[in-house]
């Protein structure tokens, strides 16, 4: 997996999109590494860890942007290893798990390897990705009526925003919902944001996906 990494953070440090991209493909069916290990050991590491070195720091968030484009591009191509993934391991049908950003919140691409993991781990999952409008959500929890729904905040400020939608949204359903919680703007004392959201649970890795629910999870 070392290796893989060092390999792949060639490409990426050198904004090479496309050998980055069939390098990680590559790699993916050759069996050599799966979608699980591919973002929790590989792409969220070096997406944590994005440094600017550059005397001109007026481009350093365009550097950022390009950086996470390829990392998207990665995911997307990645949707038909995620089914095969699921496939194999057979998980139960658990419904329908919503991932989704609060409003003004626009990095959503945790949320979308997120996603998979739901995938993965057996829901139906629809992503709605960022800057999801209030009242368009509850219209859509209303029609789809997930079991699961999922909210990544990346920064901080938003966990307002977050913390009324939770609470709007409990104030509306009447069945047993889950409603979980990840993203950068929990790091550093997750069980106690989560609470201060009224979350139900915290959620930062497929296994913590997979065991939602679960005593002691």
């Amino acid at each position: 997996m070392d290796r893989i990494l060092q390999e792949f953070k060639g490409f990426f440090d050198n904004e090479d999109k496309e050998n980055a991209v069939k390098y990680i493909i590559s790699k993916l069916q050759s069996k050599e590494v799966d979608v699980i290990q591919l973002y929790s050991k590989i792409l969220t590491p070096l997406l944590n860890n994005i440094q600017c070195d550059l005397k001109d720091k007026k481009i350093c968030i365009w550097k950022e942007h390009v950086k996470t484009g390829i990392v998207r591009t990665i995911v997307e191509c990645a949707y038909p290893y995620v089914i095969e993934k699921r496939d194999q391991l057979n998980n139960t049908n658990k419904g329908i798990a919503a991932v989704l950003c609060p409003p003004e919140e626009y990095h959503d691409l945790g949320a979308r390897m997120v996603a998979d993991f739901f995938t993965i781990s057996g829901y139906e999952t629809v992503f709605v990705g960022s800057n999801t409008p209030y009242r368009d959500f509850y219209n859509a929890v209303y029609a789809i009526k997930p079991s699961v729904v999922a909210i990544s905040v990346s920064n901080y400020f938003h966990l307002v925003a977050a913390k009324r939608m939770i609470e709007e949204l409990k104030k509306a359903v009447d069945y047993d919902l889950k409603i979980v919680v990840g993203g950068y703007a929990f790091i550093g004392d997750e069980q106690a944001k989560t609470r201060q959201v009224g979350a139900d649970f915290y959620a930062r890795t497929y296994e913590d996906i997979l065991n939602l629910g679960k005593e002691g999870a």
